[in-house]
């Protein structure tokens, strides 16, 4: 249910009429019983009649005593100002009073979080100690197109497993990040909306999220690409730390360099994918990262090489790659036009077809190098009877 508060009846209906099923309330005295009637509340939507003040002082009180609760306010003007004020507190939105459309989005889209938030909201020990803390993976490649969204978006939706797990995507690919577009999200917030912010707390960086699908939220990076260089590395690991604090895992995407952002991630990973093709200027880029990263001192027990597009007939051998690198790879992910076909959609192939080969891979990757365990298939992704593997341990349709 959606509780919408103004002070004046006829803007209140209105907005009602916006958002569809809701109650309304026309003072926010009102509005605090309703509140204390209804743990349940998902969404309460503050009119623009509804001084600012008292909405930011409201929002500041939720926000501990009801972490679920999403706050929306609706403003017939908006500027920087009120946005960061907005943020400070704890408002998850705000939306201009004649934008209806966006206005019945973000409620959806908060209703969705909040049903989310409630579900990983695990009650901590008897002896009120925090629960574990989440792991940790980054996709890194020191070159572009390999693949490194691909992975990181499909490794989540794997991972998140429809709602069995909690799951954030954290795209820190700051300048040119397309986790939103690969998902066709329209996010009202970015991870950028962090930096006016006098004080991060997880309140805070929960409003910056955007909802994908079941057990799956997204942090997108910057709209405009000159915002990369206001994103301080001190902010990226704050925030990290914040979501493997009430995530099982935070998958991070990344840019094709060695910036201080990613080596931020890097230093709290648990697992640092380290993605290239079966061509020479990826695998010499590879090369040149693992040796980076031993002169930067990361253990090499959290690295896990993958190679995508594994089964390209280009001449190069799977064990002339691994003696060339001193490393064994870890999945060999296979070439597939399904794959692009399914980013054209929008929709990770992991969740399109969890049977794919190249779902099956990352699966398999999943399974043994985050999950920590073998490989155990679920029953609505066991290998179909057409499918075998070959001598390389690539999946292949039987012949007819």
């Amino acid at each position: 249910m959606t509780t919408i508060c103004d002070l004046d009846p006829t803007t209140a209906e209105a907005l009602r009429g916006a958002v569809g099923e809701a109650r309304v309330v026309t003072s926010l005295e009102q509005l605090r019983i309703v509140l204390d009637t209804d743990v349940y509340e998902d969404v309460v939507v503050l009119g623009p009649s509804v001084d600012p003040g008292s909405a930011f002082r409201l929002a500041a009180a939720l926000r501990i005593s009801r972490p679920t609760l999403s706050l929306i306010l609706v403003r017939q003007r908006i500027d920087t100002s009120l946005l960061a004020e907005a943020m400070r507190a704890g408002i998850r939105d705000v939306v201009d009073e004649r934008d209806l459309y966006r206005l019945n989005a973000s409620v959806r889209q908060s209703q969705s979080f909040s049903a989310a938030l409630r579900e990983s909201a695990a009650p901590a020990g008897g002896d009120g100690a925090p629960g574990p803390r989440g792991k940790i993976v980054t996709v890194f490649s020191a070159k572009g197109g390999c693949g490194k969204t691909t992975l990181a978006t499909n490794l989540a939706a794997t991972l998140a497993d429809r709602g069995r797990r909690q799951v954030c995507l954290v795209d820190l690919d700051l300048a040119f990040g397309d986790v939103a577009i690969a998902l066709q999200l329209f996010p009202a917030h970015t991870i950028a909306d962090a930096v006016p912010l006098a004080d991060v707390d997880f309140t805070a960086v929960q409003a910056l999220l955007t909802p994908h699908s079941p057990g799956l939220t997204t942090l997108v990076a910057p709209v405009e690409p000159g915002s990369a260089e206001s994103i301080p590395a001190s902010l990226v690991a704050h925030i990290l730390e914040l979501l493997r604090q009430h995530f099982d895992y935070v998958v991070v995407d990344t840019p094709p360099a060695f910036d201080d952002q990613v080596l931020a991630a890097f230093d709290l990973s648990d697992v640092v994918a380290l993605i290239a093709t079966l061509d020479i200027p990826a695998l010499k880029n590879l090369k040149l990262t693992l040796e980076t990263m031993a002169l930067l001192n990361y253990p090499r027990e959290r690295w896990r090489i993958v190679l995508n597009r594994a089964d390209s007939k280009v001449g190069l051998a799977i064990g002339e790659v691994e003696k060339t690198l001193r490393a064994p790879i870890s999945v060999e992910i296979p070439s597939s036009r399904d794959v692009p076909a399914s980013i054209n959609r929008g929709v990770p192939i992991a969740l399109d077809d969890p049977r794919h080969p190249v779902s099956l891979a990352i699966r398999e990757f999943a399974d043994r190098h985050v999950l920590g365990g073998a490989p155990s298939v679920p029953p609505d992704t066991a290998v179909p009877p057409d499918l075998r593997k070959d001598r390389r341990g690539f999946f292949r349709r039987r012949p007819s």
